[in-house]
């Protein structure tokens, strides 16, 4: 709160101070009344202003050198009152502003004078603190012809200080006190609505700086980026500010073109600038020269707030001065476009809301001349576009696409000016082929094979789980960066919905056609022209321009599809590996070899099944990705057809379902990802909804196509997919073919047998899965429940109890006597009596309701089928091919497991598959006895007792001996033999013997050579993972003979000493007992507590 309230108060106190201060011109002396003033109230201090402003101003005008620090505080203290009052004489004004211009006024240079940072610190902010002091009226008052010279040299002296100065804070401040001095302050203090005359006043007069400011401002843009991003912002925006306000149309429309005659001295006449038309066209010619230097340095600028205040830039130049600087717009233009796809959000944002703005006011769509100008910028880059693409690096090719991009968005509908002209479509689509170009020289392509099935119906059940349109990873030959790929898929979409789709689609379609180098890249364009057809994911700049006729649209896909989906480019080449590549390379490698020659020269690879050519690496990678291509374009097209995709199912779906089913890594998730996209498109909940829709028509072509199985030999995968990927409800429709593909198998097993039997495969799984067996559950439920009822399980307890209660020597007679005879009953001494009792025995009572004959109820459909498929596995478990023969283990363990439940067609195809299946456990390659002693397993389990004496007589031994034969070398083998197939077989063989024996129930001495071949590996020297599955196979022994097991493993190693339950017994001395600790001895220790 100041003290003094009133001027004759105030006056009291500063008259003595301002006396002394014209007489002695000191720092003191102006401190001394800067001190003064701070408790003079604003008022008193604005009756008082001339008064106090004297002194000051004497001071500085006072001949004779003075020292920079009483300027200096002359000046600040200056800047206090006038922050407190107001300029109410024009006269005053202008006093004081040459008086504070002339501070750095340097006689002999034109730049400023050489004083301390302070001082011209202090001078900037005097002058910025005068122009807003002043009165509205006064203001505007100031701006006459006659100051020009003196705002000129002001003007001068803060642009030097903004471009040599290096005090970030008086660049700073130059440039804030220019955009004041130019009418270009945020505040609110300064008039900001101006009529059309004093717009033109302040027009003329600015004009006169323009040359000098624009290319100074344009050296400060342009300068080093370690100035600051706030100093470049700031020059910026004094440049497009005064330029919009100078050039400004709307201006310029009102400017005669006669000259009036100010009132002013000559010289000061001189300096005017008449804004007529010559004038206007040579200003805005050498305005474009550094509007284009500022562009181009600008856009790639790395901070993001100088790229934002290009859009601002670009921005008011073309809304206000679109006619004058209509040269300047080629450059505007393409600075704006090439920030559409700006790393920085807010950039990319700000630059997209410019671009609506422009076409919601019909800047450019509505204006001839930015139109014009836009087609030939378009023009221009769609000639060197080829070259371009070529010759830059990724960040060069992600800067001109954007520039691409951006005029497409910018253009919109007039994008068919361009396009309509041949050599420039010609050009444009040759540069986009060039650089879609895909690098297929990666061997890992065709070397990634889906061995695995079930990997099919791990999709997700809902489409909702898979995003809108994924692209598999792809690599190209001229790029790296994602982001060039995303922004050219953008610019297919742009033409696409601003184009004219059916030239654009045809004349893909000819390059599609004209040679295989291009096939691929067409076929991306094509996806993409049909996504941005549809108006999916594009950004529309021009609201009354709408998406594609979807009658039409449909129109399109269907001729693309059929181009797609025949022959010459669906069933292409893909791997040299399977049975059906002979036919296929009869039928269509002769056509295609050549072309792929001229595409990929890689060299070829030898292959000697084949007479005919084989395909390189190169070319069957060519066509994966080709085939990959295709099947996303079909995705593509019904999230652009939406529910009207349904129409095409019927032409669409069976070829996807083909390559869905193919070996090929790559093609198989392709294929299922456009399912997915057609589930998704067309409502579906999931693919089996999707499949059970439509599985009337996709049976009936498989059973069509079957009789033509030379010219459809991919139909069983078709029917492969089908089954993987449904329910129990297909079963009724496909067992009419799936009698079909019977029937072919034994027509055709000798040169077809792989497809058929993965299609089989396929079947047992599903039925497999479909109609679960409810005893084989119930089984499982228990075992998994615990081992309750099991004898170990009730051990405990009953020596529990014998602990209890002491034995007694009646109980030891009669357990002797009870071993006696069982003992005679084992050795056939049965008496008579005991005959005589079994044949007065009463027979079985027969039901009063069987009348006649047993009439078997018909087979369900799966069980007939089942057998059928067992029948030809019997026959093919001895192919010649060993990739085969474990495809038909694996379909034969799949049959078991459907037939369990029906005993009377499991067991004579059981004993009817026996030899073979023991040919394969005996005398075949390692991997096919892995395979087959599953499948003994899971017989073992389903038929038990039937099973016993052959697998006793047949397989044991020889599984024995192989386990005794090969433990010593498994325990002097170092880390590596646990990825040995030997380490792996005798490995699945121990882990299987315990629950064979367990299961089958086998005899004293099957039991005895099993636990022989076992015990080896439980020495600490066999691998852990090998003694861990052997003492697996004594837990089942346990359950099975837990007595014999217990002798046998106190017989290796006994762990404590045995008292007689009774004194009249001798002690038991067990051969273990007397032994130390040994290499069993752990092992052993583990397995004997499970027996107590």
């Amino acid at each position: 709160m100041a003290v003094f309230d009133t001027p004759e108060e105030a006056f009291g106190v500063l008259r003595p101070v301002c006396v002394q201060l014209t007489k002695t011109q000191t720092v003191e002396n102006v401190e001394r009344l800067q001190a003064q003033l701070q408790a003079v109230s604003d008022s008193a201090l604005q009756e008082l202003q001339q008064y106090i402003l004297f002194p000051l101003r004497f001071t500085l005008k006072t001949p004779g050198p003075k020292r920079e620090r009483l300027i200096q505080s002359v000046v600040e203290c200056i800047t206090f009152v006038l922050s407190s009052t107001c300029i109410r004489e024009q006269g005053l004004l202008q006093e004081l502003f040459s008086e504070l211009s002339a501070c750095l006024y340097s006689p002999g240079s034109r730049k400023p004078a050489a004083v301390s940072e302070e001082l011209k610190l202090a001078v900037i902010r005097g002058l910025s603190t005068l122009m807003h002091s002043a009165y509205g009226d006064i203001l505007l008052t100031f701006y006459e012809p006659s100051i020009l010279p003196r705002l000129g040299f002001a003007v001068s002296l803060l642009l030097g200080l903004a471009e040599q100065e290096k005090s970030k804070e008086i660049k700073m401040a130059a440039l804030a006190c220019l955009r004041v001095l130019l009418f270009q302050c945020d505040c609110q203090d300064h008039p900001r609505a101006l009529d059309e005359l004093q717009q033109k006043q302040l027009g003329d007069l600015f004009a006169s700086f323009l040359p000098g400011l624009s290319t100074t401002l344009t050296r400060v843009i342009t300068g080093d980026f370690k100035q600051g991003h706030s100093i470049v912002v700031s020059s910026l925006k004094v440049f497009y500010e005064t330029v919009s306000f100078i050039m400004a149309d709307d201006q310029l429309g009102r400017v005669s073109e006669v000259p009036a005659k100010p009132a002013v001295e000559r010289r000061v006449a001189e300096l005017m600038v008449h804004r007529e038309a010559n004038w206007v066209k040579n200003t805005g010619d050498k305005l474009t020269i550094l509007i284009k230097k500022i562009t181009e340095c600008i856009a790639v600028h790395p901070h993001w707030k100088v790229r934002l205040e290009l859009i601002d830039f670009v921005e008011a130049l073309l809304l206000k001065c679109s006619r004058s600087l209509i040269e300047s717009a080629g450059p505007l233009l393409k600075a704006l476009v090439s920030l559409v796809n700006d790393e920085s959000p807010e950039v990319q944002a700000q630059c997209n809301k410019a671009l609506r703005c422009f076409a919601e006011e019909k800047v450019v769509v509505g204006s001839r001349a930015f139109a014009d100008v836009l087609s030939e910028n378009l023009h221009s880059l769609a000639t060197s576009l080829p070259r371009l693409m070529s010759s830059q690096d990724d960040q060069g090719r992600f800067s001109t696409l954007s520039l691409l991009l951006g005029y497409l968005k910018l253009l919109g509908p007039k994008v068919d000016f361009v396009l309509n002209s041949v050599a420039h479509l010609q050009r444009l689509s040759k540069a986009l082929i060039q650089v879609l170009e895909l690098d297929v020289a990666d061997v890992k392509i065709v070397e990634e094979r889906r061995w695995n099935s079930e990997h099919l119906s791990a999709s997700p059940e809902t489409p909702a789980a898979r995003p809108w349109a994924p692209m598999q990873r792809r690599y190209f030959r001229f790029f790296t960066d994602e982001r060039v790929f995303l922004l050219l898929r953008q610019v297919c979409q742009l033409l696409g919905f601003y184009g004219n789709l059916y030239l654009l689609v045809d004349h893909f379609m000819e390059l599609y056609h004209e040679s295989v180098v291009y096939r691929k890249q067409a076929a991306m364009v094509l996806n993409e022209l049909v996504v941005g057809a549809a108006g999916l994911g594009v950004e529309n700049l021009h609201e009354k321009h709408t998406p594609a006729d979807p009658e039409e649209l449909r129109e399109i896909v269907t001729s693309i599809l059929e181009v797609y989906t025949s022959q010459e480019n669906w069933y292409l080449v893909t791997c040299v590996e399977t049975e059906d590549v002979g036919e296929e390379l009869t039928m269509k490698w002769a056509g295609l070899q050549a072309l792929a020659s001229g595409a990929h020269p890689c060299p070829p690879t030898s292959s000697p099944a084949f007479s005919k050519p084989s395909p390189t690496i190169c070319s069957m990678n060519s066509n994966i990705w080709q085939i990959c291509i295709q099947l996303e374009g079909i995705g593509h097209f019904a999230h652009a057809l939406g529910k009207d995709f349904r129409l095409l199912l019927m032409s669409a779906l069976y070829p996807v379902l083909e390559k869905a089913g193919d070996q090929t890594l790559l093609i198989s998730q392709a294929a299922i990802g456009t399912m997915m996209d057609i589930c998704q498109a067309c409502g579906y909940d999931s693919l089996q909804h999707l499949i059970n829709e439509n599985s009337d028509y996709l049976v009936n072509g498989i059973s069509l196509n079957l009789r033509h199985l030379s010219l459809h030999p991919h139909t069983p995968k078709v029917l492969e997919v089908m089954l993987q990927n449904s329910d129990a409800s297909l079963l009724p429709l496909v067992a009419d073919v799936v009698q079909d593909v019977l029937a072919t198998l034994d027509q055709i097993y000798d040169k077809r047998a792989a497809t058929f039997v993965s299609v089989l495969h396929a079947l047992m799984a599903a039925l497999a899965q479909w109609f679960p067996d409810a005893g084989h559950l119930g089984q499982l439920q228990e075992q998994s429940i615990g081992e309750e009822g099991s004898p170990l399980s009730q051990r405990p307890s009953s020596l529990e109890k014998g602990l209890e209660n002491p034995t007694t020597a009646e109980d030891i007679e009669q357990f002797v006597l009870n071993y006696l005879k069982e003992k005679d009953v084992a050795a056939g001494n049965v008496s008579d009596l005991d005959n005589e009792d079994e044949e007065q025995s009463d027979p079985p009572e027969v039901e009063a309701d069987d009348t006649g004959p047993h009439v078997e109820p018909p087979l369900p459909v799966q069980i007939q089928i089942a057998t059928d498929v067992m029948e030809r596995c019997i026959h093919l478990m001895s192919d010649k091919s060993l990739k085969i023969r474990l495809k038909v283990l694996d379909v034969l363990d799949l049959c078991v497991v459907v037939l369990q439940s029906h005993k009377n067609q499991l067991l004579p195809l059981a004993h009817r598959a026996w030899p073979s299946l023991v040919h394969r456990l005996t005398n075949d390659d390692p991997l096919a006895v892995l395979r087959a002693f599953k499948v003994l397993r899971t017989l073992g389990g389903k038929c038990g007792d039937f099973l016993r004496s052959r697998f006793c007589k047949d397989v044991l031994p020889k599984l024995a001996g192989s386990l005794v034969s090969q433990a010593p070398v498994s325990a002097r083998a170092g880390p590596v033999y646990s990825h040995t197939l030997a380490f792996k077989l005798q490995l699945a063989v121990l882990q299987g013997l315990g629950p064979l024996c367990e299961r089958l129930d086998l005899g004293e001495g099957d039991l005895n050579t099993v636990a022989d071949a076992c015990l080896i590996y439980l020495s600490a020297k066999q691998p852990v993972k090998l003694q861990e599955a052997a003492r697996s196979v004594f837990l089942h022994l346990m359950k099975v003979d837990p007595d014999s097991t217990w002798f046998l493993l106190n017989e290796l190693y006994c762990p404590e000493e045995f008292t007689p339950p009774h004194s009249s017994l001798h002690p038991v001395q067990l051969r273990g007992a007397t032994r130390q600790q040994s290499l069993y001895s752990a092992n052993v220790l583990r397995l004997l507590p499970e027996l107590q």
